[in-house]
């Protein structure tokens, strides 16, 4: 990987819902991170689409972080069956 392209990532770290504690490498646009991204997941066998909003940014290890927030609102319903757990 190219120097340059390095600096063109950013990590984004998933703090709560269906992808706590899940990270995903993302690219820049435009020179910035995203606000807001969408994510595809299995959960339970079916795809579902979870909308995630940054909540802050900061550098770690020359590495531009990227907190996200889950928006149950926007996103897919996450029913889970406890009852047969």
């Amino acid at each position: 990987m190219a120097a340059d392209s390095v600096g063109a990532q950013y990590v984004a770290e998933f703090i709560d819902g269906p992808l706590e504690g899940e990270f995903d490498h993302r690219a820049l646009v435009g020179g910035a991170t995203e606000k807001r991204i969408g994510m595809v997941a299995a959960v339970e066998g079916l795809e579902s689409l979870f909308w995630y909003d940054a909540v802050d940014e900061r550098e770690v290890g020359g590495e531009k972080r990227v907190r996200f927030r889950f928006d149950a609102a926007d996103s897919d319903p996450v029913e889970a069956d406890d009852e047969n757990d």
